[in-house]
């Protein structure tokens, strides 16, 4: 067969790629998050001395759900390019941040390592800005998809040098306990 596929056909396969994708980063994220109790139901991030810049909870999960939703998109559009010269290096690239993204959250809500994490997330910020030139030449529209995620990766950075700045001891922080009463 010689056929080429119609638009149509190409369509249908990117959003079956992206039935993949965007699922399971929004899920695998959520996970992780929820496993590392991030937010401010965690103690210990609780009894931090935080920025006044820090937004109210419901920011994060809602930020979270609509970056992890345009990451998805983004990584079924190159992978939908097949045969794109370069792809490769940009999947590799985008898996390198999209893991060390999901390293995140243990390692700041976790075990309690707020300078560590702030290496971490500006590792992350450089990769994400890779990933966005090696995207460019492969899909613009997918590159365009990583914007508000490395805007979001520039605050979060700020937010984590504030708390690491605010916090010198923070590793060592131990919360009081929760008192029950009987």
């Amino acid at each position: 067969m010689t056929e080429i596929a119609t638009p149509g056909q190409l369509r249908m396969s990117y959003w079956r790629w992206a039935m993949v994708t965007v699922p399971s980063i929004v899920l695998i994220g959520t996970a992780i998050g929820l496993l590392s109790n991030s937010g401010y139901s965690n103690r210990w991030f609780a009894a931090l001395d935080l920025p006044g810049i820090v937004p109210p909870g419901w920011v994060f999960g809602v930020a979270w759900t609509i970056l992890y939703v345009c990451l998805g998109l983004s990584l079924a559009m190159v992978l939908h390019a097949r045969g794109a010269k370069g792809r490769g290096f940009a999947l590799l690239l985008f898996f390198v941040q999209l893991i060390a993204n999901f390293a995140w959250s243990p390692l700041f809500f976790g075990a309690h390592q707020v300078t560590s994490a702030l290496y971490l997330i500006i590792f992350i910020l450089m990769v994400t800005v890779a990933t966005f030139f090696a995207f460019s030449p492969i899909r613009k529209a997918a590159a365009w998809l990583l914007l508000p995620y490395i805007a979001w990766l520039c605050f979060a950075a700020f937010l984590n040098f504030q708390i690491d700045q605010r916090n010198p001891d923070a590793e060592t922080l131990v919360p009081a306990a929760a008192s029950t009463q009987i």
